[in-house]
């Protein structure tokens, strides 16, 4: 089954039938319904190996992920397939697990498959993808820690001052000594712990002691064994500022079972993930725009591949410090 024998079933150009399928605004929506239904009536599935070979581009997003089991991650992916939805592109995701070397492996497979665009989320091998994508023959959007100023289309937040403004709210909270727990140590992270002593620093407070991490994947079973390790390397931590929710939440659990008082303990999570709002007490966080930063970064992606105008700056879509019952109350 072929485009053509679409076409002429409907006794419509092929042309039409492709601009249906592909540009599907371009189409008045009576015709398009009609296309649509003999499409899958007759079972068209369209060959994407010829499209490439037509068009120079295979229709298909690429999109590189650090971790597609990442909870802070699928909001973002929820952001991009609510933007492709009906725009006639479809996304292909790839996984380099916080690896740069397989990172720059996937972006050498998606760019020998023609694709209409690249989006990447998370770099690691900042350089050498960088050389990499230089002579990329379709647009590129970067979702990214924006202190690494990166050249072309980006959005993002700046990891660094988000933190930083957390733990100053922390030590408004009269806190005094903070600890940091955290686990693998990506791009973000590192921007996190650079925040947190940052912040720790300007107030005086920064002790080495109060900073536990661990090289293993985040999670709630980390999260409980790093409080339990912080506490007894610092028996006198009296809050700690965890690198996500998940974390936290494993912290606010070890905190019960040690027989803290939360909040004169405090607990401060990153993400604002769905269930920080409901723990009991419900956690204090950093909520971090993710749907937003999916959506936006594929609607900057869809704009270059049609041709039309986009930012030329990269765009902060900034943070907000959600205050719950984990953490003192501002007097």
């Amino acid at each position: 089954m072929t485009l053509t024998d679409v076409a002429e079933s409907l006794g419509i150009s092929s042309i039409t039938v492709s601009r249906a399928l592909r540009e599907p605004d371009k189409v008045s929506e009576p015709l398009r319904e009609r296309i649509l239904q003999q499409v899958e009536q007759m079972g068209y599935v369209p060959d994407l190996a010829a499209r490439a070979l037509a068009s120079r581009q295979s229709g298909v997003i690429g999109v590189l992920a650090p971790a597609l089991t990442n909870h802070a991650h699928l909001s973002i992916m929820r952001g991009i397939e609510e933007r492709v939805r009906d725009s006639g592109l479809r996304i292909q995701y790839a996984n380099c697990r916080n690896d740069p070397q397989e990172e720059c492996r996937q972006i050498r497979l998606f760019l020998s498959q023609n694709p209409a665009g690249i989006l990447l989320s998370g770099l690691q091998a900042r350089d050498g993808v960088l050389e990499l994508l230089k002579s990329a023959p379709c647009p590129v959007v970067q979702i990214v820690d924006l202190h690494l100023t990166p050249s072309g289309l980006a959005v993002g937040i700046n990891h660094c001052e988000a933190t930083a403004t957390a733990i100053r709210h922390l030590i408004a909270c009269g806190y005094r000594r903070i600890g940091m727990i955290g686990g693998s140590r990506d791009v973000r992270a590192e921007r996190k712990h650079e925040g947190y002593s940052l912040a720790m620093r300007e107030a005086g407070l920064l002790d080495p002691a109060l900073v536990v991490s661990a090289d293993d994947p985040t999670g709630i079973a980390l999260g409980c064994q790093l409080l339990q390790q912080l506490k007894a390397q610092a028996p006198d931590a009296d809050c700690v500022f965890c690198q996500n929710d998940d974390l936290a939440l494993g912290a606010l659990f070890e905190a019960q079972r040690l027989g803290l008082s939360v909040p004169d303990f405090g607990i401060c999570g990153y993400n604002d993930l769905g269930f920080a709002a409901y723990t009991q007490p419900a956690l204090t966080t950093v909520r971090v725009p993710r749907f937003d930063m999916g959506y936006r970064a594929v609607d900057i992606l869809i704009r270059a591949v049609n041709g039309e105008a986009t930012p030329e700056a990269p765009i902060d879509l900034g943070f907000t410090l959600i205050e719950r019952q984990t953490t003192r109350q501002l007097a």
